[in-house]
């Protein structure tokens, strides 16, 4: 029996939960050649959604689609390189003649690209090994322009940007967008105050050039009509109630009550009963899974750094933390080493900031540090 709840990747629109609205508008978007930021916090599914809205007759007959992850990359190097075999990955199922067209046009790596015992292209550059990135780039560019469908492309984590070495990265970016007009681009992030210091900041190359689009968490209704549903139709019954606490404890936030779910799901036998007491176990099990890997996190955090998030997380959502009361109340050093710690654990991705409130991103991570005694509560 498959579970429906699935916690790796999109499978299919059958397991996929309401998005209707966002996925009809965005869809509205890339047809009438809008290019778009898409901006949440982790694990809301911006990932699931655009492949969501790649998966229908439409967007797979008529149009070339491609999803390239970008947040392991640490220079322009990487990202060209993730780019190229992205785009590489999502022709080869198109057939010879659609592959063909992209590889005489990257020449710059003709000599990398290796083939399968099947006579299939894989793109077999290291990270790190493309020597001219600014050619290759060009060159990336120049196919979707002369592509024989409209291409679009989303580039997810794209805030990773601003962290690459070169400077003119987003400048470099802009002026290939901009010329190229048989593409169109989904720009997904998860930090909001660096993806709205790219596309609302006067300064910066993409400002006033996207729709951008705030996703937010699914309704409890829709979410507690999904997960209904499912039980049902594998004959199994869930309490009214078990959503609505996940719901809570979890802020709307997919990935969690989706695994949660997953769990309950797997230990409710075909005619038994979901009840809210199996709640904590299942929560439970989850943050067991990942003790020892938060074990290991949390010693290699520098100490300030480590203050700083247990004070974090033990207000849940943190307002002024540059404040005296803050300060003090969790016996902090000063105001420049919770500055200098804050920017340590933005860099590191531990922390969600939205206008000013600061939490962390893992909440099975604020789980098991509250059961092992660490949070002021």
């Amino acid at each position: 029996m498959k579970n429906p709840f699935v916690t790796n990747g999109y499978a299919g629109a059958e397991y996929f939960c309401d998005r209707v609205t966002e996925t009809k508008d965005l869809r509205t978007l890339l047809r009438n050649e809008n290019d778009i930021a898409l901006i949440s916090p982790r694990r809301l599914g911006k990932t699931e959604l655009i492949n969501h809205i790649y998966d229908c007759d439409e967007f797979r007959e008529d149009y070339y689609c491609f999803l390239v992850d970008i947040y392991a990359s640490k220079s322009l190097n990487d990202l060209v390189n993730l780019l190229g075999k992205a785009v590489l990955d999502a022709l080869k199922p198109r057939g010879k003649a659609v592959w063909e067209r992209f590889l005489s046009t990257v020449s710059s790596l003709r000599s990398e690209i290796r083939f399968d015992i099947n006579g299939l292209p894989c793109w077999s550059v290291g990270l790190g090994e493309i020597t001219n990135p600014t050619a290759t780039l060009d060159e990336i560019f120049t196919y979707l322009q002369n592509a024989d469908k409209p291409c679009i492309v989303a580039i997810d984590e794209f805030q990773q940007i601003t962290k690459y070495p070169e400077s003119t990265v987003e400048a470099t970016l802009r002026t290939y967008i901009q010329r190229t007009t048989n593409a169109h681009f989904i720009f997904s992030g998860s930090q909001r105050h660096l993806m709205n210091g790219i596309f609302t900041s006067p300064s910066r190359p993409f400002y006033q050039s996207v729709a951008i689009v705030n996703l937010q968490a699914i309704s409890l209704d829709k979410y507690s009509e999904f997960a209904t549903q499912k039980f049902e139709q594998y004959g199994k019954k869930l309490a009214t109630d078990v959503v609505p606490i996940l719901y809570e404890r979890f802020d709307g936030v997919t990935s969690y009550i989706h695994r949660v779910l997953n769990i309950l799901f797997s230990r409710t036998d075909r005619g038994g009963y979901c009840g809210a007491d199996m709640i904590d176990d299942a929560v439970d099990f989850l943050v067991r899974l990942s003790s020892d890997s938060y074990e290991s996190l949390l010693y290699q955090i520098p100490i300030r750094q480590r203050d700083l998030l247990l004070a974090i997380a033990s207000e849940g959502k943190a307002y002024q933390i540059n404040g005296g009361s803050f300060i003090k109340k969790y016996s902090l050093s000063s105001a420049s080493s919770v500055s200098s710690a804050l920017k340590g654990l933005l860099d590191k991705d531990f922390l969600a900031q939205d206008k000013g409130v600061y939490s962390l991103y893992d909440k099975f991570f604020v789980i098991w540090l509250e059961k092992r005694g660490l949070l002021s509560r």
